[in-house]
């Protein structure tokens, strides 16, 4: 009976976005499995010593789009998972509506495939791109795009998240919006509340977790109808101040290092957390880092930078995961490094796919994402790891005693 109660209480929790207690954290049969699927050794051995222990919040864990492993994306309920598993820090991606409202959306340009948009007919028709099906014959994939600057604020709260996906071959719209990867679920479809910025940062501070916003690349033109990119930067910042959050409580992130330069520069309380999020070995395969740039980076007043997770770990000589030069090179430059985004990958029996290509020569089973982390938190030093499942970096912060 004790257990029902307690369950009751966190469908409660859960449904009116009240503060968690410590009590209330829960990580789940996850970690057990992870730890059960690892090889045979010292961190194993380690793991399992704490598999019991009372899970504690964690800085450490960062919820990426709150928990969208198994929970729509930037939805009210994601995020309330994702603080509910220990995270202690949520992200919520920012963009703007048709009328330059904030909004929580991991894309401009994603509403087709992140809510329910297409089963609104008269919001549907004013997409970017009115869906067109798919033909069959010729192989040709269906075409649609719809923007949150599409709608106004009232019609994108009509919308109802769902988990990212589509099936590109679909000939009707609800065939394009039945694509979930077979490795995530839509058990928790049902409901998906989309967010406001302002609305996502009450619900934080309720849950008392700090915040990590996106300032996220826009899909139209600008300026927007007069709104301007640091326009864009500045009211991200504003609704923190309006809002009464302390700077140290925000973590602003964005891809392009101008807006971060903006932050630095114009808000500097904010910009001593802000975070260049880094693409660049990637976007330009030939890009090679030098202890130079990264010292570049550190002097224009960056003190956070966030790569994918492969830019951080490379292969020893005996193929045992190690830190990358970009991981020692940044380091050394005295920058804090995060790194995105674990749970991300599906089963990783593959390789573990584009989030594990520096390393998926020894990445054959689940388990080996502790042996990733225990490199990025112990060899690497990162101060932070994006989750999609926010249960696994909590449950190993807090084996490791990382608050």
């Amino acid at each position: 009976m004790k257990n029902i109660v307690k369950l009751g209480l966190v469908f409660s929790l859960l449904a009116a976005g009240s503060a968690i207690a410590s009590e209330g954290y829960t990580l789940g049969p996850r970690p057990l499995f992870l730890v059960a699927d690892m090889d045979e050794g010292k961190l194993k051995e380690k793991l399992e010593t704490c598999l019991e222990d009372k899970p504690k919040k964690s800085a450490f864990s960062i919820g990426h789009r709150g928990a969208a492993l198994m929970f729509p994306e930037h939805t009210k309920e994601s995020y309330i998972a994702a603080a509910q598993m220990g995270a202690g820090v949520v992200e919520c991606d920012v963009t703007f509506t048709k009328d330059k409202a904030l909004v929580c959306r991991h894309s401009q340009n994603d509403l087709h495939t992140t809510t329910d948009v297409l089963a609104h007919p008269d919001l549907a028709a004013k997409c970017t791109v009115p869906f067109k099906p798919a033909n069959l014959k010729t192989g040709t994939k269906a075409q649609v795009e719809c923007r949150t600057t599409d709608f106004t604020l009232d019609e994108f709260k009509r919308l109802k998240g769902k988990m990212d996906g589509a099936n590109p071959m679909a000939t009707t719209p609800e065939e394009y919006m039945n694509g979930t990867a077979g490795w995530r679920t839509d058990l928790y479809n049902s409901r998906g509340t989309l967010m406001t910025h302002a609305e996502s940062i009450e619900l934080f501070k309720t849950l008392g977790v700090k915040m990590t916003p996106e300032l996220k690349s826009p899909a139209v033109d600008m300026p927007y109808d007069g709104f301007t990119q640091q326009d864009y930067a500045q009211k991200m910042i504003d609704d923190y101040k309006e809002a009464s959050v302390k700077a140290s409580d925000v973590f602003a992130q964005s891809f392009d290092i101008e807006d971060v330069k903006y932050w630095i520069a114009s808000e500097p309380a904010f910009g001593e957390q802000a975070v260049l999020l880094d693409a660049r070995m990637y976007k330009d395969r030939t890009w090679k880092p030098t202890s130079e740039d990264m010292k570049a980076l550190k002097a224009s007043g960056i003190e956070f930078i966030a790569p994918p997770l492969f830019a951080l770990v490379s292969l020893g000589d005996e193929g045992e995961i190690v830190p990358s030069d970009y991981a020692k090179l940044a380091k050394d430059a005295d920058l804090k490094i995060i790194a995105w985004t674990l749970e991300r990958s599906g089963q990783l029996s593959n390789g573990g796919g584009w989030y594990y290509q520096s390393i998926k020569d020894v990445t054959n089973n689940d388990g080996d994402v502790f042996n990733l982390l225990d490199v990025l938190a112990q060899d690497v030093g990162v101060v932070g790891v994006f989750s999609d499942w926010p249960a696994t970096t909590t449950f190993y912060a807090n084996c490791m005693g990382i608050r």
